[in-house]
């Protein structure tokens, strides 16, 4: 079953696994897509069928990274959570500029 709420979708089943992994709620993780400092990178680890995305940016004073598809012109959120290297990736690219 999936949940639809502005622009974005998931299933929420997999949801419920990501908080109980992760602790993160995908209605958190849509809340990345509004840092003005966002990064997005392509996925090709996980690519299959169709293009992925990473999309790090901070979220409640912390950097969170979410992982994303575009599908019926809405982003499909497939995963989330605070992990080291996404930190690593955004601190990286707002030192560079």
């Amino acid at each position: 079953m999936d949940v639809v709420q502005g622009d974005f979708i998931w299933n929420i089943h997999k949801e419920r696994m990501n908080i109980l992994k992760h602790d993160v709620s995908f209605s958190l993780a849509a809340a990345v897509f509004l840092d003005p400092k966002r990064a997005v990178f392509i996925d090709d680890k996980h690519r299959v069928n169709e293009d992925r995305y990473f999309c790090i940016g901070e979220v409640s004073g912390r950097v969170l990274t979410v992982r994303f598809t575009y599908r019926d012109q809405k982003i499909r959120i497939i995963g989330a959570g605070y992990w080291r290297k996404g930190k690593d990736h955004y601190e990286k690219a707002h030192t560079q500029q």
